[in-house]
């Protein structure tokens, strides 16, 4: 755990990331158990340390500044637990639910968010199922969103369980290619590099309830 930690410092300086102690931490515990499982169940098929430790912890933490701090996030095709459970972890997340349609990944998704005690709720069903239940609707900051193809449907399945002037981040290439088939109800706020190790980029847009 030790030398995880220290190459999770490195690789962070490298790319002018400041990580302070205690997210270190966690990012290390959530880390060890997505590799435990990752033996049973393919959550990842990242190999290579440095490639899985930019992609999956480093890419949601450079990602957090461009979302609220203290907020209320939903992550949708949510998997492995990247970026959902390191961005809610670097924006302080009050609360965090994930939305994964495979039991085996949910019941994983459960034991990581058991593991760095974060306040999350695991849905498995089916993203556009979620978005339409009452105790959902119009109730978070924010909705992060990487494994899934961000089309008509998933746009305004996110549209649906934010607060006005939520914020949809889209984990996409270096392009604003993605908000091109947003609802109405979704405007384009702008597209950022993440990591120059990867070429990610995040493009961000946000609620509006009236246009």
């Amino acid at each position: 755990m030790a030398d995880l930690a220290a190459r999770l410092r490195t690789r962070a300086a490298q790319e002018g990331l400041a990580l302070p102690d205690d997210l270190v931490a966690r990012l290390v515990a959530y880390f060890d158990l997505l590799q435990h499982w990752n033996r049973k169940i393919n959550l990842t098929a990242l190999s290579d340390p440095d490639q899985a430790i930019d992609r999956l912890l480093l890419e949601p933490v450079a990602a957090a500044p461009y979302l609220p701090p203290d907020a209320t996030l939903a992550d949708f095709g949510s998997g492995g637990g990247s970026p959902a459970i390191p961005l809610a972890l670097a924006i302080r997340a009050t609360e965090l639910l994930m939305v994964e349609s495979r039991s085996r990944k949910g019941a994983f998704l459960r034991e990581a968010a058991r593991e760095v005690h974060l306040n999350a709720t695991v849905e498995v069903a089916r993203v556009e199922d979620v978005s339409r239940w009452p105790r959902y609707v119009g109730r978070f900051d924010a909705v992060s969103i990487r494994a899934l193809r961000p089309d008509q449907d998933i746009l305004s399945a996110s549209a649906a369980i934010l607060r006005p002037h939520g914020v949809v981040a889209l984990f996409t290439g270096s392009g604003p290619k993605a908000f091109l088939s947003a609802p109405s109800n979704l405007a384009w706020r702008g597209t950022h590099p993440l990591l120059t190790s990867t070429g990610s980029g995040l493009t961000v847009l946000f609620h509006v309830e009236h246009l």
